[in-house]
């Protein structure tokens, strides 16, 4: 019975899929509304398949910019992590900047990058730096502080130094949080890649995008979305096998977890 449960728990998204996409295709074989505003799936699928080459280079910049941008955001939100948790002092005095910088449009950023740093990669690195770096700091912020007390005096009783608290206690126990925070990073880098590309430059998924859609191509612009999902996904992906690889224990946990509300 949990196995044939697990199966359909699998197949129902599948099957609404499915039904999706046969009511969009009817909606244009029927001409209910013209290809130009919104082309069925089909000619969505041939414009992926008839723009593969292009959309493969286009693609593999954007992925280059958006792992560049996100693999700098990793690393310096991680360090600036552990030196507000370690500092309480400078976490007073960064914190309120650190959330009020969230509050400006990072659309409104893109067109005063491009000015100061031109139309190359920069421009698109930073944005997709800034894009990913706030969740992956405050996710780590939250997962160091949520650490059990008696666990750091217990260290400190034991004579455990600040990195040896760190290293065998508070890091250890913010990785849940850590990774919530890469795996929302991690989807908004592809993004925050095609907002910098829509600014300018001469390659990458946003300046095709913006190439087709100048032409009235709405299938290529679907194909174009498409791609972006599907990198998307990837990324998320590759993120959830590093959680895995990374904390194996938690895998096991959520297994019972959902074994328990499977019996009851």
């Amino acid at each position: 019975m949990k196995k044939w449960e697990s199966i359909g728990d699998k197949l129902l998204p599948a099957a609404a899929g499915m039904v999706f996409l046969i009511m969009w295709e009817a909606i244009g074989f029927f001409q209910w509304l013209p290809a130009y505003l919104l082309p069925p799936p089909s000619r969505v699928i041939q414009a992926l398949v008839n723009d593969a080459g292009l959309l493969l280079r286009h693609g593999g910049v954007t992925l280059m910019e958006a792992a560049l941008g996100f693999s700098i955001a990793v690393i310096s939100g991680g360090l600036l992590a552990l030196w507000l948790d370690h500092s309480p002092l400078v976490r007073r005095m960064v914190y309120p900047y650190l959330i009020t910088s969230q509050t400006v449009p990072i659309v409104t950023l893109a067109p005063l990058f491009a000015m100061w740093f031109g139309f190359g990669y920069l421009p698109k690195v930073l944005i997709v730096i800034l894009v990913c770096f706030f969740p992956i700091t405050i996710s780590s912020m939250e997962g160091l502080a949520s650490v059990d007390k008696e666990l750091i005096d217990l260290m400190r009783s034991m004579g455990a130094t600040p990195w040896q608290r760190y290293r065998w206690v508070k890091i250890p126990a913010a990785m849940p949080s850590f990774f919530a925070g890469l795996k929302i990073s991690g989807t908004y880098s592809i993004m925050g890649a095609v907002i910098g590309e829509w600014i300018g430059g001469s390659m990458g998924l946003g300046v095709y995008m913006l190439r087709v859609r100048q032409s009235f191509a709405t299938d290529r612009v679907f194909s174009v979305i498409v791609v972006i999902v599907l990198l998307s996904i990837a990324v998320l992906k590759l993120i959830q096998w590093m959680e895995k690889r990374t904390m194996p224990w938690m895998s096991v946990a959520r297994k019972q977890e959902a074994e328990e509300m499977v019996n009851q």
